[in-house]
């Protein structure tokens, strides 16, 4: 979306700190033991308290309906994992991704973390992911490129030796969980789609450790590496100013 009045960047703006707050307290419970509906069930009656909606559950995707408010992914599940009785151990990488309708508005955003104990693979490859989302971040104003998005990511992604995503990217939001434009992880600086004041967008980097291929999981959701590597996700949605962007969905 284009949000054109005050009104609507501050229900941005509000939105985006409750799921941010939210965000952080399932983060905060993803700890050794637990099983990941349990994290579902948080994000459910948190969403809930705040006079939210989740924009996930009952999302329509090729006739089928997402069944969770939260999709958790663990170590080789890139994005979309569904929450279930699976038991959360040390050293595992989880992804939490899930989006809200705030007042009629949309946000989404998502973060890895590790379970107890990372080894220093796993925290290189968060710390990298994390890295490359501000890095697209700052690259973000009025007269920028959708490919400067992508360069940031990939230029810091592959220089420190991880795979990036192809077949999932970045999109618009605001009015609807998807919009254009899509935001690829990839790119060249000065191609694709400029960016406009008021532009609301959701950049969400997707990195592997190994290979950056993927496929469907059976149960139909969830998108995993081929090779079985770990993968990390992380993702802000942002409004564009006047001189750069303001980030929405920080804690």
């Amino acid at each position: 979306m284009i949000a054109t009045t005050q009104k609507e960047i501050e229900i941005l703006r509000e939105g985006g700190r409750i799921l941010a707050r939210i965000l952080s307290v399932v983060a905060e419970a993803a700890k050794p033991g637990v099983e990941t509906r349990e994290l579902d069930a948080l994000a459910a009656r948190e969403i809930k308290k705040a006079g939210a909606k989740s924009s996930f559950k009952g999302y329509h995707v090729a006739g089928r309906k997402f069944p969770a408010v939260l999709c958790v992914s663990v170590n080789d599940e890139a994005v979309h994992g569904l929450p279930s009785k699976r038991v959360l151990k040390n050293g595992d990488l989880v992804g939490l991704d899930f989006g809200i309708w705030y007042k009629g508005l949309c946000t989404d955003a998502a973060l890895t973390v590790g379970v107890g104990l990372l080894d220093e693979k796993a925290k290189q490859l968060n710390n990298v992911t994390r890295e490359s989302l501000e890095r697209a971040i700052t690259v973000c104003k009025p007269g920028a490129h959708i490919g400067d998005i992508g360069h940031a990511v990939q230029s810091f992604a592959e220089a420190r030796g991880f795979g990036v995503i192809r077949e999932l990217v970045g999109h618009g939001v605001g009015l609807a969980v998807h919009e254009d434009p899509q935001i690829p992880n990839w790119g060249n600086i000065g191609t694709g789609e400029k960016l406009v004041e008021g532009m609301v967008i959701a950049i969400e980097p997707m990195l592997t450790e190994g290979s950056p291929k993927v496929y469907v999981a059976p149960d139909g959701w969830a998108w995993k590496t081929k090779d079985g590597s770990r993968a990390s996700h992380f993702e802000h949605t942002l409004i564009i100013t006047k001189t750069g962007a303001e980030v929405l969905t920080r804690p």
